[in-house]
């Protein structure tokens, strides 16, 4: 008898990946549903805002125009000056609360319906569809050697790319240039160096992530798919699938009863994974690959149509609702969210309003801190810029407050400042030597009014110079 003690391996089994393995292309196919009518509602919104809006005209020039070598960013008929980029940060802090809020609520539905990486990706392989034939059509012509037919269709599916993303690098650049005359440089070859370069740009950084990197700029590049989970919680809306009603799995003829099998109402077809963007089984449960482009939803509802079956096997739900547990819509987190939301729009829309129709630029001569006149004065040397931010032409008034005896010397005209316009001009302030009583550094204020407006108003203060007296 063996006095060995039996061995058994109870180390647990590690799935490992190839982090250098090859890409696998994932074919699509086509689907129709609600959900996807939703988006391509919203993308066809979208689309005609962002390339509708850099062809309107607001007055002499563009609607939007972000205009970098002059420092002015106009915005229909608001016009602002680098001094307000805090207005863009503010900007962009509330996106990010928006951000946060849509997430805690329903996932990642900016992903799945506005995000530019996801639509753009939408139109390539609807370009793909058009060109290539269906999903099964695609995979036949991969594995086929070149040919006649191969080369062409793939050459108007690779001529369809690069005028999309043509047409999305000149829109964009266009935002910067004015549109119509970067079109009419780029068809007599004479676009600027730098203008060439930002079209050359965004055309390839364009065709390479819609084209060609896909689902890996959502999986491996974006961020947001990283913080995610650290937004959802068991009562955020998200695509799942209703693994008690769906399973076990199992194929079956048309009308049966599932209960009559023995299965679930899944028919384990996959059509669920052939459509999804980014290749995965959205019946394994939430993963980070998910973009919630509910395309698996409407995919699957479709199927349990032809199957007399209710559909819903995959919907918009909750952790809660699949547990049987109630799902809390109003919730702490999702109320500070939105109550923060709120109170930034608020602070934006007031600061936006009160923001001055003129803003006022007060510069010393820097050659010289002070200097004497021929009649015995003391006099400083200042350099005034008046930025008229409205759209139609306005005069101003100038004056300046300080020391009683300092004595404000203009231009004998009117300060006209023509519409988004600045005016520049040299201003001269005097003071007698008997009058400063040992002062030599005396703060002055300077404002600038509209003459046809009180309210349009704007001031900057600076310092006078003067020299000890003995």
């Amino acid at each position: 008898m063996s006095s060995k003690i039996p061995l058994e391996d109870v180390t647990p089994k590690v799935e490992t990946y190839d982090l250098y393995a090859k890409r696998e292309k994932i074919q699509t196919r086509s689907y129709k549903g609600l959900f996807k009518n939703i988006r391509l509602a919203g993308v066809a919104f979208l689309f005609m805002l962002y390339f509708g809006t850099v062809w309107l005209q607001w007055g002499d020039r563009p609607a939007v125009l972000w205009d970098l070598p002059a420092r002015q960013f106009h915005i229909f008929g608001a016009t602002f000056q680098p001094e307000d980029f805090f207005l863009l940060s503010f900007l962009l802090i509330i996106c990010a609360f928006g951000l946060f809020f849509i997430t805690v609520f329903a996932g990642r539905v900016w992903c799945g319906y506005t995000c530019p990486q996801t639509v753009w990706t939408w139109v390539f392989m609807w370009a793909e569809r058009v060109t290539e034939g269906e999903r099964n059509a695609r995979i036949k012509l991969d594995h086929a050697p070149m040919s006649l037919n191969k080369f062409a269709r793939r050459a108007a599916k690779h001529s369809i790319w690069l005028l999309v993303s043509l047409a999305t690098a000149l829109t964009f650049v266009g935002y910067f240039t004015p549109i119509r005359g970067l079109i009419v440089e780029m068809f007599t070859w004479q676009m600027a160096g730098w203008s060439l370069f930002w079209v050359f740009f965004f055309t390839a950084a364009t065709y390479i992530n819609a084209g060609w990197l896909r689902e890996q700029v959502c999986i491996h590049m974006c961020p947001y798919a990283r913080f995610q989970s650290v937004m959802f919680d068991a009562d955020t809306l998200i695509v799942s699938y209703d693994a008690a009603r769906g399973e076990p799995r199992g194929s079956r003829k048309k009308g049966v009863d599932p209960a009559e099998v023995g299965k679930g109402d899944c028919i384990d077809c996959e059509i669920c994974v052939q459509v999804c963007p980014t290749g995965i089984d959205i019946r394994n449960g939430l993963q980070i690959e998910c973009i919630s482009c509910t395309a698996c939803i409407d995919a699957c509802d479709e199927v349990m149509e032809k199957m007399d079956y209710p559909p819903g096997l995959i919907r918009y739900t909750t952790e809660h609702s699949l547990e049987g547990k109630p799902t809390k819509v109003f919730r702490p987190r999702l109320f500070g969210y939105g109550t923060a939301l709120l109170v930034m729009i608020g602070l934006f829309i007031i600061t936006v309003s009160n923001i001055s129709q003129v803003s006022l630029d007060i510069e010393r001569d820097r050659n010289v801190l002070f200097r004497e006149t021929s009649s015995g004065q003391i006099e400083n040397v200042y350099i005034v810029k008046i930025f008229n931010k409205g759209t139609t032409e306005r005069s101003y008034r100038l004056s300046m407050q300080g020391h009683e005896g300092l004595t404000l010397h203009l231009p004998d005209r009117p300060l006209l400042v023509g519409p988004s316009s600045k005016l520049q001009l040299p201003l001269n302030v005097q003071i007698d030597p008997a009058e400063l009583d040992g002062a030599t550094n005396i703060p002055v204020i300077f404002e600038v009014v509209a003459t046809d407006d009180d309210s349009v108003v704007a001031s900057s203060e600076s310092r006078f110079m003067a020299p000890k007296v003995r």
